[in-house]
């Protein structure tokens, strides 16, 4: 269920906006009528396989082709030095396309085989013999920052244009002095305010602990796939499953020198990505395509999803907060360590801090940020990337200190929450924040005001916060002349936006949303459009779709104005007509209007519009969790019991929808605090790469969510609206940890909460 809660300025009383309804796709998905990209099948296509390395470091001391090559359908083999268009060293896991003389991660690809079937190419990997000379490995962010430590780059970490983080449009990009850093620190950042110092010695209460998350894997259904073809123009086109398609197409372009008028990327129907479909295998598949003078498939097993991918990355932070005894929070310091996996081209420790330290006012502040290489893929994104780890460690260290002062832990954040104009970590004031009214709200909450606890059950709760992307975008609009309109983008449908799309333009125009098509247009050709990550596609895109769609209605209002020789503004736009106001008899469809503007000799040419967009600020958004969990204390295990989730999503374009997210945000942040994370041995090697050893939430797993919609509109975004995405994911580990915590009395400094630390920890 869900309910919403209005700001006073939230806009209302509209027809299709603000309205439940279904998906757009879903008919074509629930009959499998869905193309996605596996089911391509293209003329003289050939299937690739890559031959993934053992080892998470070695050199590489021979590569012998010869008996694959000697199975039947394989048309070549392939390493480094037969990938002739490929220019860039490796920087990036997307640049890391094979390996050159050595391997830094165990499923770094060292070769790709291509066979005329899969099976093939198949039977061929299987038979590529590499011999190897294993090197020293460096695990995890311990090992690395060990004096003494072997380097995992020797002659200088490498640094490369692109920027996972920077798709996610919420956070910039850290400076460091690369001459000044540590042995296998990437970068390091600061954030410094006032004294910390002197906040500490006014503290009557002073908390310092350690929390650590591990890696976890986004978990889409769909592994990693996309489809190369060359044409005979010189296009390249890539079919793939992304959320990125303009990144994909940067990337291809420059790694494989090809002018950015010969790149095309089809992004087709994704199942599934969490942030982890931002461009990895398009290159290597491009530049195999290249080579081979014919389209060429890349369709990864979930075992080499699992070790090549880019999942979240393993963080550890050390916090120390101090507070006076009447709870206002007087200091905050930190130490935040990443892992990046061997190659860092991204600035999560940043992203960690501002999340982390943000949401609750301090005078005093300091923290410091390393981004931290290992011989472990490159860390990615997945959901409000970094904010699992923010809110785990805040929230499980304002509760601790809410008991140590006898406070209520939710009147004691309430106490400090932070709201709009206060800093943020970074210096720089909040533009937005809605914490206050959500921490009310569930404060005021029925199921909250009448929770009760049998024996061995407990409530926790948490906050979480995300700053919400914005990106620059464009979208053009177009009546047609039977009476349907279509709109142009350039983003990715990943989770219902073009749904909520169709709805504002029909209640721009006053027309049913089933006459309205939204198309995603390729790379090359479409308007320019922010990447499906960072909760900012419809924040970003709403306004350039709106604009479009009023300019369209503008033109309307004109051919109706002469048609009735009337002025515009009596006019009345109604059910797919227009009519002079009192005279709905007298009514002109629009789709008569588009259709002799288009089809009379000297008329006003075809109804179309194209507006731009380009939103200064971020529009930040934040989800309070409370969770009432019932621990066996026999066995450890931790059962979800209740939950209700608050979350500001400024104005719900489409409450059911939005609900949705929050469910499933829900079960992927009890995923985070009770099952997941790809466990590495001190050699690098994955202990579990696929859903039979990876644990995640099954649908026994799942749990009531009350979900509560705040609508505390956005000052800048179209109709107020605000992201809604990420914040669902963000506190439900630390909410999980803090109820825990309330039954059996064991805090925990990592997550996941496995039944058998549990028992362990309740016993010792």
């Amino acid at each position: 269920m869900s309910k919403s809660i209005s700001g006073e300025n939230a806009p209302s009383q509209f027809k299709y906006i603000g309205k439940p309804r279904g998906t757009i796709d879903a008919p074509e998905k629930l009959k499998g009528q869905a193309l996605y990209t596996a089911d391509l099948q293209l003329p003289s296509m050939l299937h690739l396989r890559p031959v993934l390395s053992p080892h998470a470091h070695a050199r590489i001391v021979s590569i012998d082709k010869e008996a694959a090559l000697a199975v039947p359908g394989v048309r070549a083999v392939l390493d480094a030095s037969d990938l002739t268009h490929w220019r860039k060293k490796a920087a990036s896991r997307v640049g890391a396309l094979l390996a050159r003389g050595e391997v830094m991660f165990q499923g770094h690809p060292v070769a790709v085989v291509v066979g005329e079937t899969p099976q093939a190419a198949w039977d061929g990997a299987s038979a590529v013999d590499v011999d190897y000379e294993e090197l020293d490995v460096v695990a995890d962010i311990q090992t690395a920052l060990k004096p003494g430590a072997p380097l995992v780059w020797p002659n200088g970490i490498p640094r490369d244009e692109s920027d996972v983080s920077g798709d996610h449009g919420a956070v910039e990009k850290g400076e460091s002095d690369a001459a000044s850093l540590p042995p296998n620190v990437h970068s390091m950042n600061s954030y410094t305010r006032g004294e910390v110092e002197e906040g500490f010695a006014e503290a009557d209460v002073v908390l310092e602990r350690n929390y650590r998350t591990g890696i976890v894997h986004q978990g889409y259904m769909e592994p990693q796939v996309c489809v190369a073809s060359p044409d005979p123009m010189g296009i390249m086109t890539i079919y793939t499953s992304t959320q990125g398609p303009r990144t994909v197409h940067k990337d291809v372009s420059r790694l494989l020198d090809l002018p950015h008028t010969k790149v095309k990327v089809v992004p087709m129907v994704i199942g599934g990505g969490f942030g982890g479909k931002h461009g990895m295998l398009e290159p290597l598949a491009a530049a195999v395509a290249l080579e081979m003078k014919a389209p060429v498939k890349l369709e990864l097993t979930r075992t080499e999803d699992f070790m090549t991918s880019m999942p979240a990355p393993a963080a550890e932070v050390w916090l120390k907060m101090g507070v006076k005894q009447d709870g206002i929070i007087c200091a905050i310091q930190a130490r935040i360590d990443v892992d990046n996996g061997v190659f860092a081209a991204a600035w999560w420790s940043g992203l960690l801090a501002q999340l982390m330290t943000s949401g609750y006012r301090t005078p005093h502040l300091k923290i410091d940020c390393r981004e931290v290489v290992t011989h472990k893929p490159m860390a990615g994104a997945y959901r409000a990337p970094t904010a699992q780890t923010a809110s785990f460690a805040m929230e499980s260290h304002m509760d601790e200190l809410a008991r140590s002062l006898k406070l209520d832990p939710l009147e004691f954040r309430l106490q400090n929450a932070a709201g709009s104009g206060d800093l943020m970590s970074n210096g720089n004031p909040w533009p937005s924040l809605g914490l206050k009214e959500c921490l009310t709200t569930l404060k005021e909450s029925e199921l909250w005001q009448q929770r009760q606890t049998n024996e061995n059950e407990g409530w926790g709760i948490a906050v979480g916060l995300w700053p919400c992307g914005v990106s620059p975008a464009s979208a053009v609009c177009r009546m047609l002349p039977n009476g349907n309109v279509q709109v142009q983008v350039g983003s990715v449908d990943i989770s219902g936006i073009n749904s909520g799309f169709v709805q504002i333009v029909a209640e721009v125009l006053s027309i049913d949303p089933s006459k309205v098509e939204i198309i995603q247009v390729d790379s090359h050709a479409g308007p320019v459009a922010p990447p499906s990550g960072g909760s900012q596609v419809s924040y970003s895109l709403a306004g350039a779709i709106s604009g479009a769609t009023r300019n369209v209605k503008d033109q309307l209002a004109k051919l109706a104005a002469e048609h009735f020789e009337a002025a515009e503004q009596d006019l009345v736009f109604e059910e797919g007509s227009v009519h002079v106001n009192g005279l709905p008899s007298k009514a002109i469809s629009l789709a008569e209007l588009a259709s002799q503007a288009e089809s009379r000799k000297g008329g006003a040419g075809p109804v179309i519009a194209t507006s731009s967009n380009s939103i200064q600020e971020n529009a930040p958004a934040v989800a309070v969790h409370a969770v009432k969990v019932v621990v066996d204390l026999e066995t450890g295990k931790v059962s979800p019991k209740n939950y209700i989730a608050v979350q500001d999503v400024g104005f719900a374009i489409n409450p059911m929808l939005i609900e949705g997210q929050v469910q499933g945000g829900v079960l992927q942040g009890l995923g985070w605090g009770l099952w997941e994370e790809m466990p590495y041995d001190a050699q690098g090697q994955l202990l579990a790469s696929n859903f039979l050893d990876y644990a995640m939430p099954r649908a026994d797993d799942s749990v009531f969510v009350d979900a509560v919609l705040v609508e505390n509109p956005s000052p800048l975004g179209p109709l107020g609206i605000r992201g809604v995405g990420e914040p669902p994911i963000v506190p439900g580990g630390a909410a999980v940890a803090n109820a825990v915590r309330e039954v059996t009395g064991v805090r925990f400094e990592q997550l996941p909460i496995r039944p058998q630390a549990l028992w362990k920890a309740m016993n010792s």
